[in-house]
């Protein structure tokens, strides 16, 4: 068991507490272990064709639904997809698979003790279709129990601790048992010092809807991150607003760049929309507010699948950042400065 005064002013990874000066540049917001396969379509229980060239952009695309893409279960496969993102020159990755996702504790120290990388381990429930019937009425109290006790002791029956809340799942409209796990979150937050991840529902108005929810109960919006913010908010009003409040704002579909979206009818931005956006919230005074990341919960965006892998933001991004005139210090800001601050508990 680890203690507040031990996790105050460090990291824990899901090999133990680092100094923040050890983190180094970050993905924010990545699955490596994790099965999201969409309740209706698990239930369904039949086999899928197995991915190929032929039907790759089909799959990706939407047309062909397939339950296995939704699966990164093959940690030898995983582990491969993290040395190459090492190689890239990245260090760290948040990784957010929380009740409702299968998450694997061991595995994940397993690929950090065989990469060489800070694995930042999440806590907590996904969204409410996602979760089984024993986890409802529960309570917020036993909801905050079990997200200490991820954080304190050790994750799903493991010895493996968590580094942050979330990402804690919302959708639109917002239900009960969300607003209660999101209570519980406040609760937890409050006891151990560690940060929120918020997965918002698909409503351009719902992440300033938990914004102020937390808010209300006290919560220092500089230690929450809302994800998913290029799925769901596309005017510079709402955006801004937003970051007026002091959280997180994270890009964090970096590498998705098809205007369709499966989940919800809305034109995907591409990554130089991404970086228009990120370039609008720094000239409105809020670098220090910025995160970003891939959110890679299918197999379909693994390299060894045929598509981006963790590393498209290092091969990709940061050399576009820099020849659309962003500086190395935001760049720092963004990869390294900001997920220290994030991740230290307080």
């Amino acid at each position: 068991m680890v203690s507040r005064s031990e996790l105050k002013g460090r990291i824990q990874t899901v090999l133990g507490l680092i100094e923040p000066a050890e983190l180094g540049m970050t993905l924010m917001h990545e699955h490596l272990l994790c099965d999201i396969t969409p309740p209706k379509l698990a239930a369904l229980n039949q086999p899928w064709p197995e991915i190929t060239l032929e039907n790759y952009y089909e799959i990706i695309y939407g047309r062909v639904p397939h339950a296995g893409k939704y699966k990164l279960v093959i940690p030898d496969l995983i582990r491969d997809e993290v040395a190459r993102m090492r190689e890239a020159g990245g260090k760290s990755i948040v990784e957010l698979t929380c009740e409702g996702l299968k998450p694997n504790p061991a595995g994940l120290a397993a690929i950090a003790e065989a990469t060489d990388t800070h694995i930042v381990m999440g806590c907590g429930f996904y969204v409410e279709e996602y979760q089984s019937a024993a986890t409802f009425g529960r309570g917020v109290d036993a909801y905050a129990a079990e997200m200490i006790g991820q954080i304190t002791e050790g994750a799903w029956g493991s010895d493996v601790r968590s580094g942050i809340i979330g990402e804690v799942g919302c959708q639109s409209p917002w239900t009960d048992h969300e607003k209660q796990v999101m209570e519980a979150a406040v609760i937890a937050q409050q006891e151990t010092g560690a940060a929120i991840n918020v997965h918002p529902g698909r409503h351009p108005d719902q992440p300033q809807e938990v914004a102020d929810f937390l808010k209300a109960r006290g919560v220092d919006l500089g230690r929450v991150v809302i994800s998913h913010i290029d799925r769901t908010i596309f005017d510079h009003e709402r955006l801004l607003r937003l970051a007026d409040t002091g959280v997180i704002i994270e890009f964090d579909l970096f590498g998705l760049e098809t205007t369709y979206y499966g989940t919800s009818n809305v034109d995907m931005p591409n990554d130089g929309m991404r970086l228009k956006l990120i370039r609008l919230l720094i000239d409105h005074g809020h670098l220090e507010r910025v995160v970003i990341s891939h959110d890679i919960c299918y197999c379909t965006r693994l390299t060894k699948l045929g598509g981006h892998g963790y590393t498209h933001i290092y091969k990709n991004i940061l050399p576009l950042m820099r020849e659309r005139d962003f500086t190395e210090a935001e760049i720092d800001q963004i990869m390294v400065r900001t997920p220290a601050r994030v991740l230290t508990f307080v």
